[in-house]
């Protein structure tokens, strides 16, 4: 656990080298998740907000109310309280339902061959692992998740799509991800959540959050229809 001043009101807690992704894991994202609990118990009122990522956190507090040194002191107090986390049972099970085609994603079939795999064999090894939420951003309810079985692992196209649809389950890399917007887009599209991912309206606005593990249940085209989904 590394403290460092991010700004005139702001300190950045680190968990690992972020520019190393293959020692980001479950263990950092529950470190992240204990460490945004504790300082909103110790910080309170003198919070502004937290933003999480990958292995760690920004903390913005109220110039206003306290000062760096203050903050940093009581920050600094919960180093042994965040590492005795429990690293299994930070963040909650998610289920989101997932209609797997071609159709609802144009780039499973060119997936599946590219990586010498059947389509139905695509499909199973991308729902049968249950990914840690690592970081929200790009987008409102874009959740980058990980990490993707080896064998399905796909590099981002090398030109983005100027639209991808709402709810576009994707691959880039060892990551997967659902697009919550109608948005831009090189991610590596096999699949459709009828799901709302963000919704203003609502609270919480979004139903994963960072430390969350996301499970994609495959359901049929009907049944997708069903739940509101909508094909491109």
């Amino acid at each position: 656990m590394e403290l460092r001043h991010a700004g005139e009101n702001a300190i950045l807690i680190s968990f690992a080298d972020e520019t190393a992704e293959i020692t980001v894991g479950p263990r950092e994202a529950a470190q992240v998740q204990a460490a945004a609990h504790a300082a909103r118990e110790v910080l309170q009122d003198d919070l502004i907000d937290l933003i999480p990522s990958y292995s760690s956190l920004l903390v913005i507090y109220d110039a206003l109310r306290t000062d760096h040194f203050s903050v940093l002191r009581r920050l600094r107090g919960l180093r042994h309280q965040i590492d005795a986390a429990d690293k299994n049972t930070s963040g909650r099970d998610v289920i989101l339902p997932v209609y797997y085609s071609t159709e609802s994603g144009a780039d499973l079939e060119q997936l599946a061959r590219k990586s010498g795999l059947t389509i139905e064999e695509v499909i199973r090894l991308h729902s049968a692992t249950a990914y840690t939420v690592y970081a929200i951003g790009f987008a409102p309810g874009f959740a980058y998740l990980g990490h993707v079985d080896s064998r399905i692992a796909a590099p981002r196209l090398a030109t983005p799509r100027q639209r991808v649809p709402r709810g576009s389950v994707a691959i880039a890399d060892r990551q997967t991800a659902v697009y919550p917007a109608a948005s831009p887009g090189g991610w590596n599209l096999i699949g459709n959540c009828p799901q709302r991912l963000f919704d203003p309206a609502q609270s919480p606005s979004m139903p994963i959050a960072v430390g969350d593990r996301v499970c994609f249940m495959p359901i049929d085209r009907q049944h997708f229809l069903h739940l509101g989904g909508v094909l491109p």
